[in-house]
């Protein structure tokens, strides 16, 4: 009886194990794939594209980099073009005097005057002669030598001119360069994106815009500019822009700051050197976040582990994780 009970349930238990493993074999092939081969084209083309836009933002941040020390160098040039002006001035005034005082030395006075020193028979007036030429001998070799320090001084200052505008030009063919680069990396994303079916495209969902994760109360200068920065997230991304419809992401926070009344450079690589340095233990609502070697993006934090930034041009201003992006360091304007 034992053993026949032992038969009964032993029949049901393989009919059961055959229909699992029927079951089984039905349902590996919808589970041995994550996802289906369309879906999986349209992640790997979004991967490439963030790949492009990312290089595409770097050459964007180089250029904004070349336009903040083009705009330096200009202000140099026009100070030494100044100072230049003042310099030529001083040389044509004295350039005056040293041909007037040549003419005076061989038509008149100093010819006269050294003669009368060589003839006189009175030794007080020969004494007093004397003294005359070597007077004014002494004062014709300081205005000659005054004369010729300004000369150098005028030199140096129309090289200097002259190596500030070889930056300048130097600058304008980095720019050039950097512009190419851009247009071709954002283009070549573009074409990543809309190469694919717009209904597989939807099939993730889409990030752009991001959220508004409500940042951790600030106030004073830090409030604003997290208020300001929170207040653009939805807005398109651009490369260059500075608002108010659209941000790269050191325009951003610039413009974040401007409000606040902070000055900051419209460049990632130069904000990370326009105020004092923190760890991240320290972050604070507020702080710039930056990000990539060389750096070459640019956040705020706003607390709570997130930050709020112009991504890429499929994302545009958004928040995101403090560290969804390779993190290199903080900043605290003001």
């Amino acid at each position: 009886m034992l053993d026949g009970r032992k038969q009964n349930f032993a029949r049901p238990g393989a009919a059961l194990i055959a229909v699992l493993v029927t079951l089984g074999l039905c349902l590996v092939p919808a589970t041995s794939a994550s996802a289906d081969p369309d879906q999986q084209d349209v992640e790997r083309a979004e991967a490439k594209a963030e790949r492009l836009y990312h290089l595409a933002e770097a050459a964007s941040e180089r250029y904004n980099d070349a336009r903040v020390t083009l705009e330096q160098t200009r202000l140099r040039v026009r100070s030494l073009n100044a100072d230049l002006e003042r310099q030529q001035a001083k040389v044509d005034a004295m350039r005056s005097q040293v041909a007037t005082m040549v003419v005076d030395q061989y038509q008149s006075g100093a010819l006269s005057t050294a003669s009368q020193v060589v003839l006189s028979e009175d030794p007080d007036q020969f004494i007093d002669n004397l003294g005359a030429v070597e007077a004014y001998n002494a004062q014709r070799g300081q205005v000659m030598d005054t004369f010729g320090t300004e000369i150098e001084r005028l030199s140096l200052r129309k090289a200097a001119v002259k190596d500030e505008m070889k930056s300048i030009a130097a600058l304008e063919d980095r720019l050039k360069s950097e512009k190419k680069e851009i247009d071709a990396r954002a283009a070549e994303a573009k074409e990543e994106l809309e190469g694919l079916e717009a209904e597989l495209r939807e099939a993730r969902p889409s990030r752009s815009g991001g959220d508004r994760t409500a940042p951790v109360q600030a106030s004073g200068r830090a409030g604003a500019a997290v208020s300001f920065a929170m207040a653009q997230v939805g807005k398109a991304y651009s490369y260059g822009a500075v608002g108010p419809n659209a941000y790269d992401c050191s325009g951003l926070t610039m413009a974040a700051w401007s409000k606040a009344g902070v000055s900051l450079p419209h460049s990632s690589s130069a904000q990370y050197s326009s105020g004092p340095h923190i760890s991240e233990s320290q972050l604070q609502p507020g702080d710039l976040v930056f990000y990539y070697s060389p750096i070459s993006h640019v956040g705020m934090y706003i607390g709570n582990g997130q930050i709020v930034h112009a991504a890429n041009p499929g994302t545009g201003v958004a928040t995101a994780p403090l560290h969804s992006m390779p993190y290199v360091g903080a900043v605290r304007p003001g």
